[in-house]
């Protein structure tokens, strides 16, 4: 074969595939391992109370349980990398699948709290994993002309899923007559919530059978044929194949894996990009944007929101997080990623602000008064709506782009790193500073709000247009 560094490799030009439909199948299909990674991390709200009633335990020990499943997250992501590269992506999908499986059966019926913990780990690095297998796998396989469009369906693939499981835990309340702990299929209702799981990582179990192999992966262990197949298949048989073949090898004998090492730099540890890449991680998560996920049952509850409408309304938020990422979808290629953040802090801060005042006020009857709750309810599904059609999608879109071609992997993975680690220290803390005083824990979340403000003004430049290689 001809090197690069003898002959220019002709560029493939984007077409249309002759088989569209069967690509956004292929697509679809990856991308429910995002679905699987919403529906996991938000079904555990359905059983807070329940399993604080079941096992007796307060507030810093059910932190624990519910938290602990983003260390095996941070292990699953971790590691994906590297086993995609040894054992192909369709071979991890399957791994991932056969986790969620085990998970959603473990958790179901745990027989002690350790038990239950242990099984929340085991999900966590199903999770850790579909983040990372999903969105290559799409990209690998997307047509170019069809690229962006399909990697969409990774983000639109974890909020639906985040949507379907308080969906599916309000129907089981439903069933339950209203009691987390209600008889149901010889079980508390709870464990069926976290059981139902079992049917979507099945299903993606069997997709994963039925999706052709990563064609960059092929090429890796020396398929070429196979890869040759593959392309054709996704991009149709009009395309020159020796083209794309060449073009995916020119440019996997040009990459050069970065390490820790190159993000080291000045006297603050890191190239003050990589910093950069750690405080949008961190802020994203320091809003308290999962609380709305992990525990807004638990907290409707806490102001004397019967439990069935404390479903709903986490239901109704969910709604609002779909329409959000959409709206995000939509715009962030036409007004930019900075004033799409800069628009969703103010947003975000004035819902905080407001809920935090709403909570201030004493209970009545175990109930805020009428229109305070009214006020908080309200406050926040805009917190959702606007954290969604922001932070939620421009932080993975700017980790994406900002970081120079030479540190993007590593940096890339410690700014991910970095937002897990913020996503448990919130998911951790909140119950207890929730029994402090949840007034002020939603002050906490608006001042973050805030100061992400001009931390984007003064740090973050817009990315909007440019290509990779001018980052840095």
């Amino acid at each position: 074969m001809t090197s690069a560094s003898q002959a220019p490799v002709p560029e493939a030009r984007p077409v249309h595939p002759e088989h569209l439909g069967h690509v956004i199948f292929i697509a679809a299909a990856a991308a429910m391992g995002g679905f699987l990674f919403g529906y996991d991390s938000a079904v555990i709200n359905g059983a807070v109370e329940a399993i604080r009633d079941r096992y007796d335990i307060g507030s810093a020990a059910l932190a624990q349980v519910i938290a602990i499943a983003l260390i095996g997250c941070a292990v699953g992501a971790a590691a994906a990398g590297r086993m995609a590269d040894r054992i192909g992506r369709i071979r991890c999908m399957q791994i991932s699948a056969s986790l969620f499986t085990v998970s959603a059966i473990g958790s179901a019926l745990p027989f002690a709290l350790w038990d239950l913990a242990f099984w929340r780990i085991i999900g966590g690095f199903a999770i850790g994993m579909a983040s990372v297998i999903g969105p290559a796998y799409i990209a690998e396989v997307s047509p170019p002309a069809y690229r962006g469009r399909l990697g969409s369906f990774q983000q639109a693939a974890i909020v639906v899923g985040i949507a379907i499981s308080q969906l599916v835990n309000y129907a089981i309340l439903n069933a339950a007559d209203g009691d987390q702990r209600g008889q149901l299929l010889g079980v508390e209702a709870w464990q069926v919530m976290l059981g139902v799981m079992v049917i979507p990582a099945v299903l993606y179990g069997m997709l994963s059978f039925v999706i052709p192999e990563s064609p960059r992966f092929l090429l890796e262990v020396g398929r070429r044929d196979r890869a040759r197949e593959v392309l054709e298949e996704v991009e149709g048989d009009k395309i020159d194949l020796d083209a794309r073949v060449a073009e995916i090898e020119a440019a996997m004998r040009r990459e050069t894996k970065s390490t820790f090492k190159d993000l080291l730099g000045g006297s603050f540890l890191f190239l003050p990009i990589v910093w950069i890449g750690i405080g949008l991680s961190v802020f994203q998560q320091f809003v308290g944007i999962n609380v709305a996920f992990y525990y807004s049952s638990t907290l409707w509850q806490s102001v004397g929101v019967d439990p069935t409408d404390s479903f709903f309304y986490s239901f109704t938020t969910s709604i609002i997080n779909i329409i959000g990422t959409v709206i995000a979808m939509i715009f962030v290629d036409r007004i930019g990623r900075k004033p799409l953040a800069l628009i969703g802090s103010v947003g975000m801060a004035i819902g905080l602000g407001l809920e935090a005042w709403a909570f201030s006020y004493d209970l009545v009857d175990g109930k805020l008064p009428a229109t305070q709750g009214w006020v908080a309810l309200i406050a926040a599904h805009v917190f959702v709506l606007f954290f969604a059609l922001s932070w939620g999608v421009v932080v993975w879109v700017f980790l994406g782009e900002m970081f120079p071609n030479r540190i993007r992997a590593a940096a890339l993975g410690v700014a991910a790193s970095a937002q897990w680690i913020a996503n448990w220290a919130i998911t951790a803390s909140f119950p207890s500073l929730a029994d402090w005083n949840l007034s002020a824990t939603y002050v906490i979340y608006t001042c973050f709000a805030v100061l992400s403000i001009p931390f984007v003004l003064k740090f973050v430049k817009e990315t909007k247009g440019k290509a990779l290689e001018e980052m840095g």
